[in-house]
């Protein structure tokens, strides 16, 4: 190959990019393949590594890249000697393709690759014309690969495999353009690849690259459902306000203000949005991947100037859903109770198995309390994937008239905790060990099935026992609460709840135990050093280098002792997410936390709140006369005697949890062997009537049919669904609205301030972050606000970690609140909105006293002198739901 050949390429020769970088390879790639791309060619990467090489550039481009002088850099490559065969190749190419205006691209090596786009890190230049204007204009290009924006991009993607760094440039006649823009195969706001996003502005397209404009923005839905009749596609349409436009100069190229007249004109017709939208289908298709397309229009033709795969595209997401339709008139939904334990859209398993184990729970728990009932006419549906109970006005009314009945019962003394502790929570374990014993390999599918059934209904009806203890607990805390705020306490004295503190339950527990396991772990001080290097593998057999096996057995054990006793705590009741005994990756971030050195004794912490509330105690009965000393000693003996045992009951709902799992993804295996799944737990994505289907037609030996397909559009429809904040009842009515204060989250609220309720006093100001599940533990940052849209008994490590906590759910006497008061930091539960409002880095103030959330440049609200909502009414109906909200409206006002 001669110097010449070697220096520059017909464009549509254009061929690998260690030699005509992303953008030209890709321009190539598309000219041979038959696609409208304007002629040109490539300035090969081998002209550039000769041109820097002769002139000793790069050591001195890449200091003064550290500098960032980018006038120096680029004086620097204006000032190198050209060599006369390069400058001889362009020319001749440039003549060759007309000496007309051209644009002269920047083609990195590392540009327009699948992981890393380095999209606007290099130039471009437009309308240039004679051979010593396109001379100049290659040189900048070259410079562009050291201005400090491309080198920081580098450094930021340095995990990237990018080869030897390099650039080429492309040079294609100009079209002039009339309308010009980008064009995304697959929406890059969702991840649906049935959608094709047209961004278009007037004029050539450096505007609408540069983001300097507001472009119209073309939406095409692909696909049977996109279908608009004869027409094809359906086409949305969203007409920007378009100030500006790149147009071409005597000098280039410059950026106008767009005539009045066209700046609210549609830049494309619909019928040109599906046509440019089909072209783009066709390029992805072409390379396999969803494309990022940079196009012209000129006469009513399309051309492409630019064609990349799309970076960071997320996986597709449903649309958000807006409207919110009964199951069946007449009935009346609320999401609380247990459904505070499912802030997400159900998987499809999961709202089959448990649709019909929550009803069957409440009925149990009403026959047992009350001989009156019969069966009640409640369902547990979901609507746009989210759980609701269903009432019908019926079943709603007979628990009215039933409530009062129903509390005196709970009322007896010694009903409940003896109840709880000696019937229903070894009924319960015992249902979990029935089929903790059995091995899921041995079993059948239809066993498989009947087994996770058989605990999901087990796990439900607990929960109603559960529900009998939370409104107990909650009348004991609030009781003492008033009398002590109302006649006992005096200016400057402590609050109720720090009567409260010090005592053990699961919670605190759970954190000593694994401050215990971290107290043993540093006796070795090279056990610690590999359980903090981010290179080990806690749960691998096989010891580090440097540590003893005998060690290595015992830190094992003990791990699995801890998860054997704790690891069954919930994030979320919905079996598709892990628990720490399967994936134990939160506890392992918790411990190491532990063992960095920075983390509180829970041990010290505890009896420091145990010494000062006795302190206060002897304080508060050394001033009381006879008779208040009496009653306030029999209300805050209830309310310190309560507040545990409702953790502990809520801690032990997750029982039966790991147990399900491996059930569940026992036939998820078989499925994916018998070639319907791609993984196991592809399994939790399948209706209960699938399952018990495919189960047994796997295990009869049959090759299935593939639900991948399916399996990606349910997940799809429930991300979307998952970006939507469910209404706290349904359906929308001035008698439903006076229920709303009842419920454990408010509607999502405007403004730059969240409502929620108190939790745990104080205030701090810090930066957010809003963790969806276990999956984001990992990120959190000790010292960060925790922003989640509930808070269960596994979210304990973190609080030892956080500054402050804000949930979308919760109330005062919700597991958040009793917690974060353990720990001292502030808390608002139930804003109703706080993962839907405030983004991960967000600095926000949490104030725990007034129960508001300030967001970033708020300042502080008016009080509110309001009354407030009843906080016995508001914290009961979180834990036991409608079943009984007549009866505590009735018993509050009474108090009062």
């Amino acid at each position: 190959m001669s110097g010449q050949d070697a220096y520059v390429t017909p464009l549509a020769d254009a061929g690998s990019i260690a030699s005509a970088g992303g953008k030209g390879a890709n321009l190539g790639e598309l000219m041979r393949a038959g696609f409208p791309v304007p002629d040109g060619f490539v300035i090969t990467t081998e002209a550039y590594d000769s041109f820097v090489a002769d002139n000793d550039l790069t050591d001195r481009a890449a200091a003064l890249a550290g500098t960032g002088d980018t006038a120096a850099i680029a004086a620097l490559f204006d000032d190198a000697t050209l060599p006369p065969e390069l400058a001889a190749a362009i020319t001749t190419a440039y003549a060759a393709l007309g000496q007309g205006s051209v644009a002269v691209r920047s083609s990195a090596t590392a540009e327009d690759l699948p992981g890393a786009s380095f999209a606007g890190q290099q130039e471009t230049y437009l309308n240039i014309s004679g051979a010593d204007e396109v001379l100049a204009a290659v040189r900048r290009c070259w410079a562009s690969l050291w201005t400090p924006r491309a080198v920081a991009y580098r450094a930021h993607r340095s995990g990237d495999d990018q080869g030897p760094l390099s650039i080429a440039v492309v040079v294609q006649r100009l079209v002039p353009a009339d309308v010009s823009g980008v064009l995304f195969t697959a929406n890059p706001a969702t991840g649906r690849r049935d959608e094709t996003v047209i961004t278009a502005a007037w004029g050539l397209g450096e505007s609408v690259v540069g983001g300097r404009v507001e472009p119209d923005e073309y939406v095409v839905r692909n696909g049977a459902d996109g279908a608009d009749g004869a027409d094809g596609p359906k086409v949305t349409v969203r007409v920007g306000d378009k100030q500006v436009m790149t147009v071409q100069t005597d000098a280039g190229s410059d950026e106008v203000a767009t005539p009045t007249a066209r700046r609210h004109e549609q830049t494309l017709t619909d019928g040109q949005s599906r046509e440019l939208a089909a072209l783009g289908t066709r390029v992805a298709e072409h390379f396999g991947v969803p494309q990022d397309i940079e196009w012209v229009l000129h006469d009513g033709t399309f051309q492409l100037v630019q064609a990349r795969p799309i970076t960071a595209l997320p996986e597709p997401t449903g649309d958000v859903p807006s409207e919110w339709p009964v199951p069946r008139h007449g009935s009346l939904y609320f999401r609380a109770s247990i459904v505070e334990q499912m802030p997400d859209p159900l998987s499809p398993l999961f709202a089959d198995l448990v649709r019909t184990a929550v009803p069957r729970g409440l009925s149990s728990l009403l026959g047992e309390l009350s001989p009156r009932v019969a069966e009640l006419d409640v369902d547990f549906p979901t609507i746009n994937g989210y759980a609701f109970y269903d009432y019908s006005r019926r079943a709603f009314g007979a628990m009215m008239s039933l409530s009062p009945a129903l509390m005196r019962v709970i009322g007896e003394k010694g009903f409940v905790l003896n109840r709880w502790r000696d019937r229903e929570l070894p009924r319960y374990r015992h249902a979990v060990a029935a089929w903790a014993d059995r091995d899921p390999a041995a079993l059948p599918a239809a066993e498989l099935v009947r087994g996770a059934q058989e605990l999901v209904d087990a796990g439900c009806l607990y929960y109603t026992t559960v529900q009998t203890i939370i409104p107990v607990a909650s009348m004991a805390e609030m009781t003492w609460t008033g009398l002590y705020d109302r006649a006992l306490r005096r200016p400057g004295d402590a609050a109720a709840t720090d009567y409260l503190l010090g005592f053990d339950s699961t919670p605190m527990t759970v954190e000593k135990s694994l401050a215990t396991l971290a107290a043993w772990c540093r006796e070795d001080a090279a056990l610690t050093a590999a359980l903090l290097a981010p290179e080990t593998d806690p749960l691998g057999t096989t010891p580090p280098a440097g540590i003893d096996a005998d060690v290595w057995s015992q830190w094992r054990t003990r791990l699995d002792g801890h998860l054997a006793a704790y690891g069954h705590t919930t994030y979320n009741l919905d079996i598709m997410n892990p628990v720490p005994a399967d994936d134990p990756t939160p506890v392992l971030q918790a411990l190491r936390y532990q063992l960095g050195g920075t983390a509180t004794d829970p041990f010290e912490r505890q009896q420091r709140h145990a010494d000062e509330r006795e302190r206060l105690t002897r304080e508060l009965f050394r001033r009381l006369d006879p008779v208040r000393g009496a009653l306030a000693r029999r209300s805050l003996t209830s309310a310190q005697h309560w507040a545990p045992v409702r953790e502990d009951a809520l801690a032990a709902m997750g029982l039966a949890w790991p147990v399900i799992r491996l059930l569940v993804r026992e036939a998820g295996r078989r499925l994916m062997e018998a070639g319907a799944l791609a993984v196991p737990d592809d399994v939790f994505w399948l209706t209960l009537a699938e399952l018990v289907d495919l189960g047994i037609r796997a295990d009869a030996g049959e090759t299935l049919p593939r639900r991948v397909e399916a399996i990606a559009t349910r997940r799809a429809t429930w991300r979307g669904q998952a970006l939507a904040t469910p209404p706290q009842y349904l359906p929308e009515s001035r008698a439903m609205k006076a229920w709303e204060s009842f419920l454990p989250a408010r509607e999502q609220e405007e403004g730059p301030v969240l409502k929620g309720t108190t939790g745990s006093g104080g205030r701090v100001t810090g930066h957010a972050r809003v963790l969806k599940g276990p999956a984001d533990f990992a990120s959190f940052v000790p010292g960060e606000i925790l922003v989640a849209s509930i808070t269960t008994p596994a979210y304990t490590p973190l609080f030892a970690q956080a500054a402050a906590v804000v949930t979308d759910v919760g109330g005062v006497l919700s597991h958040g609140s009793i917690v974060a008061r353990e720990f001292g930091i502030p808390a608002v539960l139930g804003t109703g909105a706080a993962t839907k409002r405030i983004a991960t880095g967000d600095l926000i103030t949490v104030d725990g006293i007034a129960g508001h959330v300030l967001l970033e440049g708020a300042s502080a609200p008016q009080p509110d002198t309001r009354r407030s909502r009843t906080p016995m009414v508001a914290a009961t109906v979180a834990a036991i739901g409608v079943t009984v909200i007549g009866a505590l409206v009735v018993r509050s006002r009474r108090q009062r």
